[in-house]
């Protein structure tokens, strides 16, 4: 197995755009919470998802998501979503992901995504751009 990468917890609050009637989270919007996470890695290290949209058409695309629910988050909650990467390839890699609630270090829910990185133009999958893959021997 590869190794894994792991990067600065994202945390956020709970909304009540987040929320049911009762105040708890709807089941599709951890999928958000995930996807802010890996997309504030990428601005934090500097690897703009628009420049490589814009210069060259390439793409990041969620290929397979499986998550695991287990508590549910409530309104007011403060979430932290807990990140490691797997490189399993020069094009693809799997999001190791958990959403905690930070009051109680309770599991709300984990899942694994796995990610690709494709020319648009072609359709097939090409590397990661270098400033993400030199993360990886860091």
């Amino acid at each position: 197995m590869n190794p894994r990468f792991r990067f600065k917890d994202f945390n956020c609050k709970v909304y009540v755009e987040d929320t049911d009637f009762q105040g708890v989270v709807y089941h599709a919007n951890y999928l958000k919470y995930l996807e802010r996470a890996r997309s504030q890695f990428l601005i934090e290290n500097n690897l703009s998802q628009t420049e490589a949209m814009s210069k060259s058409n390439d793409y990041y695309v969620v290929k397979s998501i499986n998550l695991t629910y287990y508590h549910p988050a409530i309104l007011e909650d403060d979430l932290a979503v807990s990140t490691e990467i797997e490189l399993v390839s020069k094009a693809r890699t799997i999001f190791i992901q958990s959403v905690s609630n930070l009051k109680n270090d309770t599991l709300i829910c984990k899942g694994e995504v796995e990610v690709c990185f494709i020319d648009n133009d072609s359709g097939k999958p090409k590397a990661f751009p270098l400033g993400l893959l030199n993360l990886f021997e860091s």
